[in-house]
């Protein structure tokens, strides 16, 4: 057996080469959610399945999911883009800044288009004139703060925007976001008429399960804003755009060989200039989306880092809309367990990922006992050892969670406030050996050079 041929085995999915569908995902969830409900009732920590919970983490989610996609579209067409938070800091202040003049929609149009000019200055600087990609992102992310920190002195202290609530280190209150409520599932009123509200009823019950279910359910049907229903509706147009269309295909080729796509006839730098100025639309609607639904104004310091926390749930999603969309909720999770939940709810999660853990470990052991048979090499072999290293050290991870969990009765305020972060370490530590970004991400490319 050839060592390409090994490889491919070892890398063969345990379930038998069949790539996971939708079944098998439902399945996946609902054994989450049975875990989930476990997990509350041993614990009585009701915020981990509350609808409150799950409007949060939405809600939260979102401007980490546009940051991200905005990283996708950018980094599939070959340009690493770390200055989303930068663009998204952009978004921020053009949103407000038109948002209180002339509407929340307004804003929204405007904070998309000041990101894009931060996508277009850094498809400028990386395509045009070669800078290194990190070093551009870095410079746009230093540009973004300082520029809006000056400019938001200069027009949000002053005159008329002063007057009605404005200063050096925020802008004049924005009008809301029209939100959306499932009448009868999640109440809310139709005309003058209360309509019943049968989740949040059968959510006050805490049965097993089924109380659980309602309260997500209802956290994703009750008061959720237009502007998240749109981007929501963009994990499926972006995954439609490239991977089913050319314009998407000419994008993704330039990310994986473009010197292969330029003989083939398409304009790499086009393609890279459009992907990387939708790249910084996307972070710009997600710097939007912070003032006009997350909060109704600038502040100084808004982003709070979630363009980086966007570039890790692209990682974490393998470069793929689904994943990106997978990690965000993660994240914006753990984020509203912080917010809501607190050091009583976040303690219960210690048993979930202890239990989690646990289950990755046999998953782990079993896949290792399955590939051992195929294996005729030293590749192969070190491709078992990895496997069954991982499986013990997931065990040991578990017991000590346990422990932790068995030896207190919440977690210090101290480690709540850290538990995004280390979410986003953990996972992508986990997710790192799957993980395959596009061939020619980051590389300098010239027009018909050699490669």
């Amino acid at each position: 057996m050839s060592v390409a041929t090994e490889t491919a085995a070892v890398r063969k999915p345990a379930n038998g080469g069949r790539r996971l569908r939708w079944p098998h995902y439902m399945l996946i969830a609902s054994g989450l959610l049975v875990l989930l409900s476990l997990v509350r009732i041993i614990d009585d920590a009701e915020p981990v399945t509350s609808s409150g919970t799950v409007s949060a983490a939405l809600r939260l989610a979102v401007p980490i999911f546009l940051a991200g996609l905005g990283g996708l579209w950018s980094e599939r067409s070959g340009v690493i883009n770390i200055g989303l938070e930068g663009m998204m800091i952009l978004g921020t202040w053009t949103g407000a800044w038109a948002g209180y003049q002339w509407g929340p929609w307004i804003g929204v149009a405007v904070g998309i288009l000041g990101g894009a000019l931060g996508g277009l200055l850094h498809a400028v600087a990386t395509v045009s004139f070669g800078v290194d990609h990190i070093v551009s992102g870095v410079a746009i992310n230093i540009l973004g703060l300082g520029l809006t920190q000056f400019l938001a002195g200069l027009l949000f202290n002053t005159g008329e925007a002063k007057a009605l609530g404005g200063g050096p280190r925020q802008s004049p209150p924005i009008d809301s976001i029209m939100t959306l409520t499932m009448p009868v599932l999640s109440g809310g009123k139709i005309g003058g008429w209360q309509s019943p509200d049968w989740l949040g009823s059968l959510e006050q019950r805490h049965w097993f399960v089924l109380s659980d279910f309602a309260g997500i359910l209802r956290g994703l049907t009750s008061g959720v804003s237009l502007l998240t229903l749109v981007a929501l509706l963009l994990v499926p147009a972006t995954f439609l755009v490239l991977w089913r269309t050319p314009f998407g295909l000419r994008i993704r080729s330039c990310g994986e060989d473009p010197y292969a796509a330029e003989s083939l006839g398409v304009k790499v730098y086009r393609m890279k200039y459009a992907a990387v100025t939708i790249s910084g639309a996307f972070s710009g609607l997600a710097g939007a989306f912070l003032v006009t639904v997350a909060a109704p104004l600038y502040q100084d310091g808004q982003t709070n880092g979630r363009g980086f926390i966007g570039l890790a749930a692209m990682i974490f999603g393998n470069w793929r809309p689904g994943g990106l969309a997978a990690g965000s909720l993660l994240f914006g999770y753990t984020d509203a367990m912080n917010v809501r939940g607190g050091g009583q709810a976040v303690h219960a999660l210690l048993l979930f990922v202890a239990i989690l853990l646990v289950g990755v470990a046999i998953w782990q052991a079993v896949r290792a006992g399955r590939l051992r048979p195929q294996i005729v090499t030293d590749a192969g072999r070190r491709e078992v050892r990895n496997a069954y290293v991982g499986s013990a050290l997931s065990l040991v991870a578990a017991l000590a969670l346990l422990t932790w969990f068995l030896l207190s009765e919440a977690v210090p305020g101290e480690l709540v406030s850290f538990t995004p972060h280390l979410t986003t370490l953990l996972v992508l530590a986990l997710a790192s050996q799957r993980l395959r970004m596009p061939a020619a991400n980051g590389l300098r490319y010239r027009r018909g050079e050699a490669r």
